[in-house]
Parts: structure tokens; sequence; C-alpha cells
């Protein structure tokens, strides 16, 4: 039996030249205001550092507000997702156009020895930071002999 070659509509003269004529079309009336300035491509950027104390954890979600960012705690993993809602409207004589699109998005996130009971979260301006603290670490104790 064949391999199997997924398809790929930009290879196909005759499906592309349909597409080019939409593509065309797009971009004679304007700008795809959804697909240009969309925050949820593939992912949205996490940077995670490790302080002596802490990890800080940034994720850049900007034109989201709290309430569509929920954080979960499960066992040893921090999950960051978002639900978000995208809509424009525009007025004008005779003319009403009207898009909307939502999204949804998660990140899992590992955290080894760190206090999940002690988690902190803010968001600002478009950056969503949190603060995992380290588990302090178990010192040396002796043990007295009976």
């Amino acid at each position: 039996m064949a391999g199997l070659v997924p398809f790929n509509h930009r290879n196909n003269k005759m499906v592309n030249s349909g597409f080019n004529f939409y593509n065309m079309l797009d971009d004679f009336f304007g700008d795809n205001w959804l697909e240009s300035r969309s925050l949820f491509r593939d992912s949205f950027k996490v940077d995670i550092k490790e302080e002596d104390k802490e990890y800080i954890i940034e994720a850049e979600l900007p034109g989201v507000n709290k309430e569509q960012i929920n954080l979960d705690v499960d066992q040893e993993n921090l999950c960051i997702s978002v639900n978000h809602l995208e809509e424009r409207k525009e007025e004008r004589e005779n003319y009403i156009h009207k898009e909307r699109r939502t999204s949804s998005m998660a990140r899992r996130i590992r955290l080894v020895d760190s206090d999940l009971d002690n988690i902190k979260a803010k968001l600002e301006n478009g950056l969503l930071l949190i603060k995992v603290p380290k588990k302090k670490i178990s010192t040396i104790k002796r043990i007295e002999i009976e």
C-alpha cells in the first residue's frame, strides 16, 4: 500500500487559482482584522525564570482580561488556559460589518519542588506574572540514638 501524503493546496494549481481570487478580494476590501491582530495563532509566549527562592513565569496575553484566564494546579502541573473573544463592529452608511472570533489556548508547566499552595498571579498591561515559591530545602536533622 502506498504511503499517505498530506494534501497541500498550495501545490494544487486548480485549487490554488480559486483561493488566489478570494485572497485578492480580501486584499482589495481591506485588512483582515481578526487574523492579522489575533492573539491566538498557535500559542502564547511563556518565559520561565528561576531565582533563589521562586520561579517567575511570564505569559504574554495582550487584549485578554483576567476573567478570561484560568490558572489551575494539578499535582505538580500549572495550567494556564485562556478563553478569548475578539469582536469588531463597523458601521458606515448602508454598510454594516461585524466579525467575532473565540479562541481557547492552554499551556501546561511542570513545577518540581514548588510550594503550590502559595502561588501568586497578577495581570498587568497584557503580561501575566506568576510567582511560584520554591519548597524550602530540608536541613539536616540529627537523630538521637536510644
